[in-house]
């Protein structure tokens, strides 16, 4: 299960203060790792300065949480975060979304977009002005029938059984494809997830004629985390986020985790 050891991207401004607060409460659940990490550009002797203020003001946004406090030079900020999860071996990277963006959504900047597209490791995003909960309420997959998301069903399986939080699968129907086939696509992951794990998961399909549409159709609760596997295109061992999923993730109230290909 992720979250053995979280790396979140900090910076002065509210998302990373969101990614803080996601971050720490990740870690809490867990019971992970967690270190804290500014990046600033190379040569430029007066940003990395300003990074160990950040991570001062994140040490005291936290308090006594027990977290690892670097500053990183890098010459960019989803580079540096990715190349220093290798290196700490972290297993997920939580970053927050760009100022001016819409409250309750998720916002994509160039360091989400490098993430998304090149992390080695788990990417979890916050919504704008996320305040996480104690405790998590559910875990829920996005769900198309096809290689990369039948290995997550289990993988999810697995962290919901652990986490002791009901696992839901769900399918969006944007009104272009068979219902039928979708359902029965859907029921047959249902039967892995109870096949490999046990657990009885929630099934629901999404209809809508667009993306935004269809997930508001749906119930979300407070301390629920989306799950997206990579696209078929991702690298092995990589994130790439398809043209569907980033409309499912810009379109979520709650935080958004995208699981790299072969994620194991």
């Amino acid at each position: 299960m992720i979250g053995e050891h979280v790396i979140v991207g900090y910076t002065g401004e509210s998302g990373g203060r969101d990614a803080l607060a996601l971050g720490a409460a990740i870690s809490r659940i867990t019971g992970g790792e967690l270190t804290v990490a500014a990046i600033y550009p190379p040569g430029s002797p007066g940003l990395a300065v300003e990074a160990q203020a950040n991570l001062a003001h994140a040490a005291e946004e936290l308090g006594p949480a027990p977290a690892e406090y670097m500053a990183f030079e890098s010459r960019g900020p989803g580079r540096g975060l990715s190349v220093l999860a290798s290196r700490i071996r972290a297993d997920l990277i939580v970053v927050g979304s760009t100022d001016g963006g819409q409250n309750g959504r998720i916002s994509i900047g160039a360091t989400s977009d490098h993430l998304l597209h090149l992390s080695t490791e788990a990417v979890m995003l916050a919504p704008a002005g996320y305040q996480p909960p104690d405790e998590p309420s559910r875990l829920t997959l996005a769900y198309v029938h096809r290689p990369q998301c039948d290995e997550a069903v289990e993988r999810v399986a697995q962290a919901a059984l652990r986490l002791g939080v009901p696992l839901r699968l769900i399918t969006l129907d944007l009104r272009t494809d068979d219902p039928g086939r979708l359902g029965d696509d859907l029921a047959l992951a249902v039967r892995l997830a109870w096949e490999s794990t046990g657990i009885e998961a929630e099934a629901e399909i999404a209809e809508g004629h667009d993306v935004t549409a269809a997930l508001e159709t749906l119930e979300w609760l407070p301390g629920e985390l989306l799950i997206c596997a990579a696209s078929e295109d991702a690298q092995p061992h990589r994130v790439f986020l398809g043209e569907l999923a980033m409309k499912v993730l810009r379109a979520s109230s709650c935080p958004v985790t995208v699981l790299p290909r072969g994620f194991s």
